[in-house]
């Protein structure tokens, strides 16, 4: 029997019948948008429900008691960095198994959690159905066979599987009559080519955003680094880290650029990403690396779900007062060379 309030589904297995838990199982299919998620109610760490999601997202927590996801500890980073990377791997449906053994207050931070990404959730409650407690006791929808359910997890979710880039823009085609690095903005505007969204007469301002700089300029390529590098960046499991850590992996550069780093700074299809340099000279356009664009998207996703303007920067909150777990985790990839952290961006 299954009840359903919303885009929630409780699936009430009275008998525990192990067919439920294997179909739960089953259905785990991140590149199809849906992930199964096994909690672990024995953990006493108020933020356990979350970190069981983000493994199931295949995020991995460095351990130890000077581990430096300590910060993830806390209910409400655990929570938003479990929300971005499922708004940014596109997640459109979550299965929980042994929902029964989920307290309350776990409970009604899935609820939320819910509400935050808008994406479809079922829960296995096995047990009775006389215990469930009153945020679920609305709940209206019966499945009544073993079909039904295999239907339930087979359904579409509300959001893509896939996160939906748009086409990433052409360049602007003109004659520049100044000599330009590819990938660099010039000190000053270009002359002779424009933006096709500028007014005549208007000069594109050297900061304006990556989109506006990608209708002007070629993206400088991105380093190429190995494949077993590029999984260790993936598995880390805060958004802003992962982020920050790759492109400064992909660009060869230093974290210190970052700090200027804007949402409006990374392209709407996360292909290029526009990185600024002293006094906002010779600020640089690079192109974003397949394996990095999940990972960029993970930041964004992190920036907007925090509610902060697109004109903010993504990395500050990892480049000041967390700036220890940025190179904690930088110092655990040496083989990338990431440990060049100036001291500058320790200030606030």
């Amino acid at each position: 029997m299954a009840l359903a309030y919303s885009d929630v589904t409780v699936v009430v297995d009275e008998r525990d019948d192990l067919f439920y838990t294997r179909a739960a199982l089953r259905a785990h299919c991140p590149e199809e948008g849906r992930i199964t998620v096994q909690p672990t109610p024995a953990s006493g760490s108020p933020a356990a429900l979350a970190h069981a999601m983000l493994y199931a997202l295949g995020k991995r927590l460095a351990s130890g008691p000077s581990s430096p996801d300590v910060w993830l500890d806390s209910v409400n980073a655990a929570w938003l960095a479990a929300a971005s990377w499922s708004v940014a791997a596109g997640v459109r449906h979550v299965v929980v198994t042994r929902a029964h053994l989920l307290t309350i207050r776990r409970i009604d931070q899935l609820l939320v959690w819910r509400e935050m990404t808008g994406l479809q959730l079922t829960l296995l409650w096995q047990k009775a159905p006389r215990g469930l407690p009153p945020a679920l006791a609305g709940v209206e929808r019966r499945i009544s066979s073993r079909d039904q359910l295999l239907e339930l997890l087979a359904e579409p979710g509300p959001i893509p599987a896939r996160p939906c880039f748009p086409p990433a823009p052409q360049a602007m085609t003109g004659s520049a009559d100044v000599a330009v690095v590819p990938g660099q903005s010039p000190a000053r505007p270009l002359r002779g080519t424009r933006p096709a969204a500028m007014m005549p007469g208007q000069r594109a301002h050297p900061c304006v955003g990556a989109m506006a700089t990608a209708q002007l300029l070629q993206a400088t390529p991105a380093v190429e680094i190995a494949s077993e590098d590029a999984a260790a960046l993936a598995a880390l499991a805060h958004p802003l880290i992962a982020g920050a850590l790759s492109v400064v992996a992909f660009t060869g550069g230093s974290l210190g650029s970052l700090r200027w780093t804007r949402d409006l700074d990374i392209t709407g299809d996360v292909s290029a990403i526009k990185i600024h340099g002293a006094g906002h000279r010779h600020c640089r356009l690079y192109a974003v690396p397949a394996w990095a664009r999940s990972l960029l998207a993970g930041a964004r996703a992190h920036h907007r779900l925090a509610a902060h303007p697109p004109g903010d920067s993504v990395f500050a909150p990892v480049m000041l007062a967390e700036a220890r777990h940025l190179r904690a985790h930088a110092e655990r990839l040496p083989q990338l060379n990431l440990t060049a952290l100036p001291g500058s961006i320790l200030a606030p």
